[in-house]
């Protein structure tokens, strides 16, 4: 029931994963049972292919995250964490009121033990074709340095069990490449990255770098990450407005992606764009199948001790 355009869309986007996923994967589908399977039927589609968890109420996307969780324990956001707690689904996926999201993550599976506070990950399309990463996009507006040292691990994580890059460079997004550039949360931030061995930092990053090859993970506070993200945003919807047809360009469209996992929860919960269609739904299933099926939850809790003892 999350996003501007539930339950028609995040219905539809199912309907359309659930011939391109594995055999082993089934979808729960949490709702108004009475729709998703009238919508089913208009798309002649099979109902006993997914699991249906009826829920009576909605959270709106300008409600109070925390406040909104509580109130209403029979939304599909917080009837999806209550079962994602139970271990009665392995991972939740929603377009819904992001901040009730991140709550319901943080209350159900809480954090990994020692990740000071979890991180919102987005994927840079690469100019020569590639992939990369920034975190944090906006779950975290104040940072401290140890916060951005964990980013970079959880990053570099990411992309090496997701995406399959091996040892992917880490740039910290500063405001000149020396390093005595920045602020004092850079400048702490740059000495730690240095000394972090789970990493391969190559140094401080431009803003122009951002869609270049110099870094696959790009780590900032989730302030800067959020800027960064809605300006990357903008280019697409310019570009569509301009009538201009690019490449490179059409790789900014959010539905590509599907959605963002939320990196150092005990359970891979994925949060899509609110203005979410069916394609981008269709494509947040996806990520959220990878990501489960990498094992990402149990490799940062592996690498956090790992780090921690070390």
């Amino acid at each position: 029931m999350g996003g501007d355009f539930a339950p028609r869309e995040t219905t539809l986007g199912a309907i359309h994963a659930l011939s391109e996923l594995p055999l082993d994967v089934r979808l729960v589908l949490f709702g108004d049972e009475h729709y998703i399977k009238d919508l089913f039927a208009l798309e002649n589609a099979n109902v006993a292919m997914v699991d249906i968890v009826h829920t009576s109420e909605v959270i709106g996307m300008d409600e109070h995250a925390a406040r909104s969780i509580a109130q209403k324990p029979d939304s599909s956001i917080s009837k999806g964490f209550e079962y994602l707690k139970a271990g009665k689904i392995d991972a939740f996926a929603g377009a819904g009121n992001s901040g009730a999201m991140m709550v319901g993550a943080l209350f159900s599976v809480k954090a990994v033990p020692g990740i000071l506070r979890p991180a919102i990950c987005s994927i840079i399309p690469k100019e020569d074709g590639g992939w990369g990463v920034f975190l944090d996009a906006g779950a975290n507006a104040d940072c401290k340095p140890e916060m951005l040292q964990q980013f970079a691990i959880l990053g570099s994580l990411f992309l090496e069990h997701v995406y399959d890059i091996p040892k992917p460079n880490v740039g910290l997004m500063n405001i000149g490449e020396e390093e005595e550039k920045g602020n004092l949360l850079s400048q702490t931030t740059h000495q730690l990255l240095k000394q972090t061995k789970e990493i391969n930092f190559i140094g401080n990053l431009e803003g122009r770098d951002l869609f270049n090859n110099k870094a696959d993970v790009i780590v900032c506070d989730g302030f800067t990450g959020n800027v960064i993200l809605k300006l990357a945003e903008s280019f697409y919807s310019l570009i569509l407005k301009r009538k201009i047809k690019d490449e490179y360009f059409d790789r900014f469209n959010y539905e590509n992606y599907g959605g963002t996992p939320v990196l150092g929860v005990n359970a891979p919960v994925i949060i899509a764009h609110g203005i979410s269609n069916a394609r981008a739904i269709k494509n947040m299933i996806h990520i959220t199948q990878r990501v489960t099926a990498a094992g990402l939850t149990e490799k940062i809790a592996s690498a956090l001790q790992e780090s921690i003892s070390n």
